[in-house]
């Protein structure tokens, strides 16, 4: 069913309530382990449909958040999606305590009632009032940030308008473009620092109610952290320190000879080509009609998706006036259908959609026909690695989008992931100082973000440049926002993904096989199961930094 056709419907949370109550009392009276089955199976039916009446609209709300209908839709399942929960989560514990679980694990597996334990412990009907809270200082951040008129070229512009700007080959125009964007942030400095301060307190006091002595605690729980931990991170970020930043800072000695300036400047930082970096070329449409290309020739299973997705218009990717910035995949459960929503802005970042969101789409689909919900979708680095790794393997077909340039696109591509990895570090070191810090004030938090800043991106001078010269650069990070502690999944994913791109270069067949084997076991194993599936080093290995930092840098160099 196409997107515009699928029929939005307020789901009643009361009753789907006394739903999930119905089915708790048949899991706690159950006389056999099909009695069980059929309660499951039911309340798959009943979290579907919420789920996609919920994204409906979520993704119709993104799309124009001027829409005062679906702006209120909104609205009402930030507000009523923490009470259902509660009824959920008795659900929840029902099946946990039944004699029956271990049926269920056999038919399952039993990876669901580890991450269900997790979950559990982030919940207790005493937090709604918070969660509600939580949720609407998140829509006014959003809403905050989608409200942007910027005055720039004749023009008035939102944030992802604004990004083709800050790639212009002449620098006094990407200047402009920084000093514009930082402009918009710094009139709203003490609102954004107010949302901040109340999330860090709701989200403290959230922790503290549930028993943990920090947010941080209570984080690595929400996003169902089940093989590795804060010390296992920490080793991680301290990799990527040590190793990775060293060679960065060769790739950013270059980039600063090869456009001619001194030292670069926060604008010049991902500027790689005096005349400007490659985009796409043609309209949207063309690049729209070559990713569908690229889809059909790399494999079967891609040229059923790519079809999939089209001939359903489950994508949004022009930026519009009201539309809220960024991009993201999500899923129609009723419909198996994912959807993918970006802002396309005439830069890299357009092609970049169709294979990084479109990496998650994919892998969304590939598992659709799964019997159970949990088991379709791993933890977030895992499905990050999907997307990332999915735009490595977008190589042999850039040239549809890049024509002349694709040698360009491949390095800066490249360039680019090995140097996000370390700005990752940062947003995530942030948030353990920020939440096990929790009464710092908006100017030491600002001062700690200056700090990590250094430690991590040495080659950037920042001075001079407002709003992000003042250590508030990461107040434009909507996922601190939106969704903390998320970033270093990111990283790891990447991590991973420039592996399959090692493996790729020598045989891509190989590579992709090994991808497949990730990407189809879902959410049934852990990450770090997952990467043993496929036959790769887990980022938390030993090595694994220098490992990519030094293939990487070789194969720079012969491209000289």
């Amino acid at each position: 069913m196409k997107f515009s056709d699928m029929k939005y419907v307020r789901v009643d949370t009361l009753e789907t309530g006394k739903q999930f109550e119905a089915l708790t009392q048949r899991v706690k009276n159950a006389a056999s382990a099909d009695d069980v089955f059929a309660a499951l199976d039911e309340q798959e039916k009943i979290s579907s449909h919420f789920s996609t009446m919920a994204n409906i609209a979520y993704v119709r709300h993104s799309i124009n958040t001027e829409d005062e209908f679906y702006d209120k839709e909104n609205e009402y399942y930030d507000e009523n999606g923490p009470v259902l929960q509660e009824k959920v989560t008795d659900f929840m514990l029902a099946l946990m305590a039944s004699p029956y679980k271990k049926d269920v694990e056999e038919k399952h597996g039993s990876l669901m009632f580890k991450n269900l334990e997790m979950e559990l412990k982030c919940f207790s009907p005493e937090i709604i009032p918070l969660l509600q809270k939580e949720n609407k200082l998140v829509s006014d951040y959003q809403k905050l940030v989608a409200s942007a008129q910027i005055d720039f070229n004749g023009e008035k512009l939102n944030i992802s308008q604004l990004g083709v700007y800050k790639e212009d080959s002449d620098r006094s125009i990407r200047k402009q473009a920084f000093e514009a964007e930082g402009g918009f942030y710094m009139s709203h400095a003490d609102e954004l620092d107010g949302i901040f301060d109340d999330l860090v307190k709701v989200r403290t006091e959230i922790a503290k109610k549930l028993g943990f002595n920090t947010f941080t605690e209570l984080a690595y729980l929400r996003r169902t952290r089940n093989c590795y931990t804060p010390e296992m991170v920490k080793a991680f970020r301290d990799q990527v320190k040590n190793d990775l930043v060293p060679v960065v800072a060769k790739i950013k000695k270059e980039q600063a000879e090869s456009i001619g300036v001194d030292g670069l400047k926060l604008y010049d930082d991902t500027t790689f080509y005096l005349d400007g970096n490659p985009k796409p070329v043609g309209t949207p449409e063309d690049i729209l009609e070559a990713g569908k290309k690229m889809y059909e020739e790399m494999s079967p299973e891609a040229k059923e998706f790519i079809n999939f997705m089209y001939d359903n218009e489950l994508l949004d990717v022009k930026a519009k006036k009201g539309k809220a910035v960024g991009g993201y995949c999500i899923t129609f459960p009723e419909y198996k259908a994912p959807f993918i929503f970006s802002n396309f802005n005439g830069t890299a970042g357009d092609v970049e959609v169709l294979t990084h969101e479109a990496g998650h789409a994919f892998a969304d689909y590939t598992v659709r026909n799964f019997e159970i919900e949990a088991n379709k979708n791993p933890t977030m680095e895992s499905c990050e690695t999907h997307s990332m790794s999915m735009e490595f393997f977008a190589w042999p077909w850039l040239e549809l989008f890049y024509k002349d340039y694709t040698k360009r696109a491949k390095l800066t591509h490249l360039k680019g992931a090995l140097i996000f990895i370390p700005y990752g570090c940062i947003v995530d070191e942030f948030q353990h100082i920020v939440y096990d810090n929790p009464d710092l004030t908006p100017a030491q938090r600002h001062e700690a973000w200056a700090k990590l800043e250094k430690t991590y991106r040495p080659y950037i001078d920042m001075t001079g440049i407002p709003f992000y010269g003042d250590g508030r650069g990461w107040q434009r990070q909507l996922h601190i926002y939106h969704y903390p502690f998320y970033y270093i999944d990111y990283c790891l994913a990447q991590t991973a993904a420039l592996t399959f791109r090692n493996i790729m270069m020598t045989d891509h067949k190989d590579a992709w096989e090994r991808y497949m084997r990730f990407v189809k076991e879902g959410g049934k194993k852990t990450f770090v199961e997952l990467c043993s599936v496929a036959g790769i080093k887990t980022p938390f290995e030993d090595g694994a930094l220098k490992e990519i930092a030094d293939s990487t840098e070789k194969w720079l160099n012969e491209q000289k």
